[in-house]
C-alpha cells in the first residue's frame, strides 16, 4: 500500500520513478498487466461553449472503476467512461480493478478559443479554419505576428510556409517572428492537418511586407505589365531631391518563385560524376533562402527527366520567377544544348536526349517574369551530322537569362575533394547569388571570378546570354495579391511532390516506444530516423535498427562523394539512434514499408529478444508524382522513350571496369589541382569519330580525370 501512495504521489508530480518511466503527454503505462487500455481520450481544439466528450474505455480481468482527472485535481463524479466537458484544461482518466492495480490513459488536452466560430450545422469535430491570418507592413526589427486557428476533433496540427517552403520551426497556431528581417517579407500560408482520416486545409494567404520605414504618403496605385510580373511605384512622398526620385525608381516582384535543379552523376554507359549532388545540395539551399519552391532530383532517366519537367512547368504561372539547373553530362549540335539522361547509351544521338530550348520555350509559354537557364556542363560539339531536333524559336519577351557553365566546344570542370567537391561554376556562383543585384550582373560577377581562377585559365570560360530587359533580380518580393486561385492551385501541386510522412510512434509488444521521424535531402532523397524513447516496463537495453526487404534493397542504396555531410545536416534536428537512406524515391511504384527491428533483454528472466513491426511510410516526396511515366503533354523530343525501368530500380550503378566512357564533362582529382580533359581519344570501331559522335576513351589512359 504504501508503494501504490508513493506512485500516485510521483504521477502527480509529473514524474513516475519506478521502472524508469517518466509521465508525459503520452500514454501511461501501469505496473500491472492486467489492464489493457483500448480507447484513449483525444485531444480537442473547439470554439467557447462548445462541450466535448471524452472517452476512455479499457479490459481486464474483473470489473473496472473510472476516474477522471483534470490535471493534479481529482475530478468528483466524474467516474465514467466518458466526460463532457466544456472548460479547457489537461485530463487523464485512471483505470483500476478490485485488485488495486490500475493504469492511466494518454492525456488529453482541451483548447477553448473565444472566437466566432462559424462551424457548420451539426459540426462532428471535422477540421475548420476559424481565424485566418492577416498581411501586414512592419519595420525591420520589429516583431511579425500571424495567426491561425483551426477547430477540430482531434486537435489539429499547423505547418507555416513563407513563399511555399515550409518552416519548420513554426508549428504552432501562432508565427512570431520578434525582430524581422528584409528576408521575412513575403507570402505565408498555414497548413492545417488532422488525424481524423487524413484531413487537411489551407488557410487564406497572408502578404508580410518588411520596410525600413512606413510612409506616411498614400502610394501610388500598382502598374501591371503583362505577362512580367508586377512592378510597383513607391510611395511618392512629399520632400523633394533624391528621395523624390527615388520614390520613383521601380521595383520589381514576382507572383511566386519555383527552381527545378538537376544532377545527374551515376550513368549506367558513361564516366561516373561526383560534384553534381553537392553543387544541387548547396544551390537548392540558397535559393530556398530567397524564397523559391525548390524541387531538386537526382539521377534522372529520360522519362523522369521528362516528368519533372513536367511537374515544374506545373507550378509555373504568369509571373513567376523560374530557374532552371542542371548539372551531369551535356553537349552541343548546331547551337542546341542537350541533357544527356543517365540512362543514354554510348555513343548516344540527340532522340536519346533532351533539348533544352525545347524546355525553355515551354516555360516561356506559362507567361512567367523571368526564365533563368543555369547549364553546368559541357557544350562540346557532338553529332554536328545528325538533324538536329526541331526547336520553334523563342518569343521576344525580354525576360530570358542563359548562365553557361563554359563556353562553345568546350568543357566545364570541377574539383574533387570528397565532400567539399564542388563545380568551378558553383564554387563562384553561391558566392554571388545572395545578393541584390540584376540577375545578369551576378552572373557577370560570377565570370569574372571564374575567368581570375588559374585552375581554369584557358581551359574553361563562362558565357552569358540574355535579353532581360528590365531589372529583374532572384531577390526580388514576391507579392501574390489578388492572385489567390493561382497560388491555391500551385500550392495544391506543390505540397504533392513535398510530403513527408508525419513523425510517429510505433508500440511494440513489450511495451517500448519507438519514434519514427524523416527528412529530406533533395526531393528524391530521404533520411528515415528511429529513436527509442520508452523502453518499457520490461525491457533493459533496447537497440532499434531497421531491415531492408530484399525487393527493395536497391532504393536503399547509400549516397557516396560528401553524403555523409549532407546527411548530417538534414539530421541534425533529429535526435536519432539510426539512420536509414532512401535514394531514387522518384521510381517507388508502390507505398513503402520499412521494417524496424527491436533487440532488447527481457526483465527478469535477462534474455535477449527481438521484436519487428513494420511501418508504412506511404509514397513520400515525389514517388507521388510517378515520374517514371512521363507525363501527358510533356513530350519534349520525337523519338521512342528509352526504356522504362524496374519498379524499384537503383539510380543507376557505377560504370563498369572497361565499358568506354563518353568525353562529356571535366574533372579533377583533388581540390588545388588543375583539371583536365582526357587527351586520349580512341575511335570506335563502328565510326563514330567520322559520325562525329561523342567521342570514346580507353579506361586505361583516363588518369582518374574525367569531364563533365
Amino acid at each position: 500500500m504504501q508503494q501504490l501512495l508513493t506512485l500516485e504521489i510521483d504521477l502527480w508530480l509529473g514524474l513516475f520513478t519506478n521502472s524508469n518511466l517518466i509521465l508525459k503527454h503520452g500514454a501511461f503505462p501501469s505496473p500491472s498487466v492486467g489492464i489493457v487500455i483500448t480507447k484513449h481520450p483525444v485531444c480537442a481544439s473547439v470554439p467557447a461553449g462548445y462541450p466535448v466528450v471524452l472517452h476512455c474505455a479499457a479490459l481486464g480481468s474483473s470489473p473496472l472503476c473510472y476516474q477522471w482527472f483534470e490535471g493534479k485535481k481529482e475530478m468528483v463524479g466524474a467516474t465514467q467512461p466518458a466526460l463532457a466537458e466544456k472548460k479547457p484544461g489537461m485530463y487523464i482518466c485512471r483505470v483500476s480493478d478490485q485488485q488495486d492495480h490500475y493504469v492511466f490513459s494518454s492525456w488529453a488536452r482541451i483548447k477553448v478559443h473565444p472566437i466566432k466560430s462559424g462551424l457548420p450545422h451539426a459540426w462532428q469535430g471535422s477540421l475548420v479554419i476559424g481565424l485566418q491570418p492577416e498581411s501586414q507592413t512592419v519595420r525591420v526589427g520589429h516583431r511579425a505576428s500571424l495567426r491561425c486557428i483551426a477547430f477540430g476533433i482531434p486537435a489539429p496540427s499547423y505547418q507555416w510556409y513563407r513563399n511555399g517552403t515550409p518552416l519548420p520551426h513554426h508549428r504552432k497556431e501562432e508565427m512570431l517572428i520578434p525582430h524581422t528581417e528584409l528576408r521575412d517579407q513575403g507570402t505565408y500560408l498555414c497548413a492545417v492537418t488532422s488525424d481524423r482520416g487524413g484531413e487537411e486545409c489551407w488557410s487564406c494567404p497572408a502578404d508580410v511586407s518588411v520596410v525600413d520605414s512606413i510612409p506616411k504618403a498614400v502610394p501610388s496605385p500598382a502598374v501591371s505589365v503583362p505577362d512580367c510580373g508586377e512592378r510597383w511605384r513607391g510611395a511618392q512622398s512629399p520632400t523633394s531631391g533624391g528621395q523624390a526620385a527615388a520614390a520613383h525608381t521601380p521595383r520589381f516582384c514576382a507572383t511566386d518563385k519555383v527552381a527545378l535543379l538537376i544532377g545527374n552523376m551515376n550513368y549506367t554507359n558513361h564516366p561516373r560524376l561526383l560534384a553534381t549532388m553537392m553543387d544541387v545540395f548547396e544551390l537548392s539551399h540558397l535559393l530556398q533562402q530567397l524564397g523559391f519552391r525548390v524541387l531538386s532530383l537526382l539521377d534522372l532517366s529520360k522519362e523522369e527527366l521528362l516528368g519533372a519537367v513536367g511537374h515544374f512547368l506545373q507550378l509555373l504561372d504568369s509571373g513567376v520567377y523560374a530557374v532552371f539547373y542542371y548539372a551531369g553530362h551535356g553537349y552541343e549540335c548546331s547551337g542546341r544544348n542537350y541533357i544527356v539522361p543517365i540512362n543514354a547509351p554510348n555513343p548516344y544521338k540527340p532522340e536519346n536526349c533532351i533539348n533544352v530550348q525545347k524546355v525553355l520555350w515551354k516555360m516561356q509559354e506559362k507567361k512567367t517574369a523571368l526564365n533563368v537557364v543555369l547549364l553546368d556542363m559541357c557544350r562540346k560539339w557532338y553529332n554536328q551530322n545528325y538533324i538536329p531536333s526541331e526547336a520553334q524559336a523563342l518569343a521576344p519577351t525580354g525576360n530570358i537569362v542563359y548562365g553557361y557553365a563554359t563556353c562553345e566546344d568546350a568543357e566545364a570542370y570541377e574539383v574533387q575533394d570528397g565532400e567539399h567537391s564542388s563545380g568551378i561554376f558553383m564554387k563562384y556562383l553561391k558566392k554571388h547569388i545572395l545578393k541584390k543585384e540584376k540577375v545578369t550582373q551576378i552572373l557577370e560577377n560570377v565570370s569574372e571570378d571564374m575567368g581570375r581562377d588559374p585552375l581554369i585559365v584557358g581551359k574553361q570560360v563562362m558565357e552569358i546570354r540574355h535579353s532581360l530587359k528590365e531589372r529583374r533580380a532572384l531577390t526580388d518580393q514576391i507579392c501574390s495579391s489578388g492572385r489567390t486561385a493561382q497560388l491555391t492551385a500551385r500550392n495544391q501541386c506543390w505540397s504533392q511532390a513535398n510530403e513527408l510522412p508525419g513523425r510517429r510512434t510505433i508500440v511494440f509488444p513489450c511495451g517500448a516506444e519507438v519514434q519514427i521521424s524523416c527528412c529530406a535531402v533533395f526531393s528524391n532523397v530521404m533520411v528515415v530516423n528511429a529513436s527509442v524513447k520508452t523502453p518499457g516496463p520490461w525491457a533493459a537495453s533496447a537497440k532499434v535498427s531497421f531491415r531492408k526487404p530484399a525487393d527493395l534493397e536497391d532504393i536503399f542504396s547509400d549516397l557516396e562523394g560528401g553524403s555523409d555531410s549532407l546527411l548530417s545536416s538534414a539530421v541534425s534536428e533529429h535526435q536519432s539512434d539510426t539512420v536509414l537512406k532512401l535514394c531514387g524515391l522518384h521510381r517507388l511504384q508502390r507505398p513503402l514499408t520499412v521494417p524496424v527491428v527491436l533487440q532488447y533483454r527481457a526483465w527478469p528472466e535477462n534474455l535477449r529478444k527481438e521484436e519487428m513491426v513494420e511501418v508504412d511510410l506511404g509514397r513520400p516526396l515525389v514517388a507521388k508524382l510517378e515520374l517514371y511515366k512521363m507525363l501527358h503533354g510533356t513530350r519534349i523530343e520525337g523519338a521512342s522513350p528509352s526504356p522504362t525501368p524496374s519498379p524499384y530500380s537503383s539510380p543507376c550503378p557505377s560504370p563498369t571496369p572497361g565499358v568506354p566512357k563518353s568525353r562529356s564533362r571535366a574533372w579533377g582529382p583533388g581540390r588545388g589541382q588543375t583539371p583536365s580533359p582526357w587527351e586520349a581519344e580512341a575511335s570506335l570501331s563502328t565510326g563514330a569519330t567520322s559520325n562525329n559522335q561523342p567521342e570514346e576513351n580507353d579506361e586505361s589512359e583516363t588518369h582518374s580525370e574525367v569531364t563533365r
